[in-house]
């Protein structure tokens, strides 16, 4: 596998980005709806995952789905980048037909307008973090080394880790491996990111930091789609919040009536262990930071 197809996609093998025809589909359109999807099934063998899911994700929005662990939230976000293929329904982003986008070259191209950050970090560990922010641009959008180097390093400042281009992964935390992996994804200025469970493997103490990233990218107007288990921030940041289960969407709404008060009784009963979950990881977190607070000098 090269570095470049895992730069891409870091879970899917790919030919070389040379091989990618031209973007197919309504590219730049003046379409306010980024993400559609409709009716959308899928199953692995006799067992079903998704059920007629219908979603609409506009531009500049931040949308959260929450739920159950297995209640498909993950394999929406990698239906909506091909990563999946459905076998029922349409999805489309920005005017594409993304079932349509059947060999790895076309799927390749779509991906460069889609960026996925993932729970694991999926950094090269024998390259240095200026060199996993630059490697794609430059190979994929042609971007020479300076232009990358400069984005990179703006980049790297954005995320605060502007000291942190000639470290290597391993000699960072995981907030901090977590945090290049948000940089190298908007080094290909996607058009849309999709965010899965992305401080799921943290340590409490390094949540916080990357949130407040992902916060400030959602400020800023840039497209999300968050899976998360992070109540408090689902309801900060979200214009709009799917509650799913069993492979379907439950309920759906702006975070204030989700949160607030919500319709379904099943919302109304996960979000109340949610929450207890929320005032624990707090509390673990405040143990976390005062004792190392007593820690140092």
């Amino acid at each position: 596998m090269s570095l470049l197809a895992l730069a891409l996609d870091p879970l899917q093998e790919a030919p070389p980005p040379g091989l990618a025809p031209a973007r197919q589909g309504v590219a730049g359109s003046a379409d306010p709806v980024l993400v559609s999807l409709r009716d959308v099934h899928l199953s692995y063998g006799t067992v079903p995952v998704l059920k007629g899911i219908d979603l609409r994700v506009r531009r500049g929005e931040a949308v959260s789905i929450i739920g159950p662990s297995g209640s498909g939230k993950s394999t929406l976000l990698r239906v909506i980048n091909g990563l999946i293929a459905p076998q029922q329904g349409e999805v489309h982003v920005d005017g594409i037909d993304v079932r349509a986008q059947r060999t790895d070259a076309q799927k390749i191209a779509l991906r460069k307008h889609i960026g996925f950050v993932f729970q694991q970090y999926n950094l090269f560990p024998h390259l240095n973090v200026l060199a996993n922010l630059t490697i794609a641009p430059m190979s994929v959008l042609g971007r020479s080394r300076a232009e990358a180097e400069h984005d990179a390093h703006a980049l790297l400042a954005k995320v605060r880790l502007a000291d942190k281009a000639d470290a290597y992964p391993g000699e960072l935390s995981g907030g901090q491996q977590q945090r290049v992996a948000i940089a190298r994804t908007l080094a290909m200025r996607p058009d849309l990111i999709l965010f899965d469970e992305v401080t799921s493997a943290l340590d409490p103490e390094t949540v916080g930091e990357v949130l407040t990233v992902i916060g400030e990218l959602v400020d800023d107007g840039q497209t999300c789609v968050l899976v998360t288990h992070e109540m408090r921030f689902a309801e900060d940041v979200s214009d709009e919040v799917f509650f799913t289960e069993g492979g379907v969407i439950v309920e759906q709404g702006a975070p204030s009536q989700i949160f607030g008060a919500p319709e379904n009784e099943r919302t109304r009963l996960f979000l109340q262990r949610a929450r207890g979950d929320d005032r624990r990881a707090l509390r673990k977190r405040s143990r976390s930071g005062a004792a190392l607070a007593l820690a140092t000098p």
